[in-house]
């Protein structure tokens, strides 16, 4: 108990993070680098290397046709406007670039130091890094100075509003300025429908029809707890669940509540028995003698993914077919979100929902927002604080910022049972106690990785090929974790790439994959819908809305109460 107050007492000057941890990565990084002398030389000769490549560059700086020493990574913009091509800026930026470049080196490679370790140190630096980076700066950023010179410093002024705005909302406890724009059965989630069944954990909605017949098999969608359902019912232009209705589906989404203190002891089989399981038996009561078209987002299509091998194992067949939208299976290759998750860190978290009995969503955020700093930390500061310009506020963006907590012990059970110990691809994963296998899937899948995920990275999504037996569809999409699936059809310069291996067929790996599958213009919406329609029986007439004579009658208008928890 005391050790658990003083590590909470600690969280906010460590904003959560496990001094532990970090200390342990640096201290097996520098041990081994200490002991390496040809490691040593190797970074002494590129700091030479690098200081005459910068020498020499500078001499020449000023001269238009004068070539870098070193390009930046295709997707840093940061140096991208023309005024860096400038003496004195262009001789600063490549500094920098070469800087950057010593230390990747000196932090990757070392023998002898863990994967774990190595990827947690690099990732420090760089982190340091882009803090110091002249772009962050008002004297070393030549767009900043120009619009300074431009406006005498009205975009400084401008900026320092913003800052005190922001710093202001954040301190209240405040969604950040524009997000009042986009309120939640106003403007976005407002596909028209009803709350049929609510427990203490989700809220079923079940979706009205807008054409005259519909296909047999309903769709059932499981959204992650750590988000909102309504990213798949953002605005009538971009809403996936909108798509659905519109073309013929009888439609169902789960709502889960946003848990508080009292949750504390929710855990995962709670969640799959209260949520997925509750929510499938009242869509076949509502649409009987037909099977559920299941599509999981993230998290939820983790735990949808649970389910189906669950139902695999007890032989109930009510799944028609199971879709996951960037929902990994098997966490052996998390992609940077393991450099947040080992023993260390795994237990200074639950020290922290300990003592509040849950994650808050703010610490969640953070871990994500550093994942991506470059476009979600410091292109901002650049763009609302030195530029004096606001970052437009959109639909997607409001919704990010309305965030949902996690039980204490639900969340523990999850980062021990699948990060740390990737119980689930490994076989055993008990599902209300008894253990389940991914292999009793009887359902075909359809799988769905976006190209620029931090979250679940996509080549850790493909690893699903190898943890089933069905027929398996999976799709690559440009984008990100949340971009790349609010992807409707008509939106300028989105791609997919898509392969179906038989449950019969031979693995590919993921290089392979990408030499082997068709590539697109476009959305994969249109993709995936002929993909469920090939898989649904022919039009028939409509369902009732709910089933009343079986207690499942309307509670209350979509969105219904639970999405509107703070």
């Amino acid at each position: 108990m005391l050790d658990r107050w003083a590590h909470t007492q600690l969280s906010p000057f460590t904003r959560g993070v496990s001094t532990a941890s970090l200390r342990m990565a640096f201290d097996d990084w520098i041990t081994h680098l200490s002991l390496n002398p040809a490691e040593q030389l190797k970074l002494l000769q590129l700091a030479v290397q690098s200081m005459q490549q910068l020498s020499n560059y500078a001499f020449q700086a000023k001269k238009k046709d004068c070539k870098p020493c070193i390009e930046p990574m295709v997707h840093d913009t940061r140096f991208s406007h023309p005024s860096w091509q400038a003496w004195p800026f262009n001789a600063i930026s490549q500094s920098f670039l070469l800087t950057q470049q010593w230390w990747h080196e000196a932090t990757t490679g070392v023998r002898g130091v863990s994967p774990h370790h190595e990827s947690v140190v690099n990732f420090t630096a760089r982190q340091c890094l882009d803090m110091l980076s002249p772009a962050n700066f008002v004297m070393t950023n030549p767009e900043v100075l120009e619009r300074t010179e431009k406006t005498m410093g009205g975009n400084l002024r401008q900026g320092f509003v913003n800052w005190l705005e922001d710093t202001q909302r954040w301190q209240s406890g405040q969604p950040p300025k524009g997000a009042e724009a986009f309120q939640v059965g106003r403007n976005v989630a407002i596909t028209p429908g009803q709350v049929i069944y609510r427990n203490h954990l989700i809220e079923l909605i079940q979706f009205t029809p807008v054409t005259p017949q519909v296909r047999p098999e309903p769709v059932l969608i499981v959204p992650s707890w750590i988000m909102k359902y309504y990213i798949l019912d953002l605005s009538p232009h971009n809403s996936l669940i909108k798509y659905l209705v519109d073309n013929g589906h009888t439609v169902f989404a789960m709502s889960w509540a946003n848990p508080d203190a009292d949750d504390r002891d929710l855990d995962m089989d709670d969640y799959l028995r209260m949520g997925v399981m509750d929510a499938l038996e009242v869509v076949c009561a509502v649409v009987p003698r037909h099977k559920v078209h299941a599509v999981g987002y993230c998290l939820g299509g983790t735990l949808l993914a649970i389910a189906a091998a669950a139902m695999g194992r007890d032989a109930d067949d009510r799944l028609a077919s199971m879709t996951l939208l960037a929902a990994q299976t098997d966490f052996s290759e998390p992609g940077e979100l393991e450099l947040f998750i080992d023993d260390s860190q795994v237990a200074h978290l639950e020290d922290i929902m300990w003592d509040r009995g849950y994650l808050d969503s703010t610490q969640l955020a953070g871990a994500f927002q550093w994942m991506n700093s470059n476009d979600l930390i410091w292109s901002r500061l650049l763009k609302d604080y030195l530029l004096g310009e606001r970052t437009p506020m959109t639909d997607l963006m409001a919704w990010n910022a309305d965030g949902t907590r996690l039980p204490y012990r639900m969340h523990a059970e999850y980062l021990r049972r699948m990060f740390l110990k990737n119980d689930l691809a490994s076989g055993r994963y008990r599902a209300c106690g008894k253990p389940v296998a991914l292999t009793a899937i009887q359902c075909p899948i359809y799988g769905i990785g976006t190209v620029r995920d931090h979250v679940s990275p996509w080549r850790s999504v493909h690893k699903l090929h190898l943890l089933t037996n069905v027929d398996t569809t999976f799709l690559l999409t440009s984008g990100g974790h949340n971009v790349g699936i609010v992807n409707p059809p008509g939106v300028p310069g989105r791609s997919y790439q898509v392969l179906t291996r038989l449950h019969d067929g031979p693995y590919l790996e993921p290089d392979a994959w990408l030499q082997a599958a068709a590539q697109y213009e476009g959305s994969w919406w249109t993709h995936w819908l002929a993909w469920l329609q090939a898989h649904s029986g022919e039009s028939g007439p409509l369902p009732a809305m709910g089933a009343p004579d079986m207690g499942l009658s309307s509670l209350c208008k979509a969105p219904g109460q639970y999405v509107l928890e703070k």
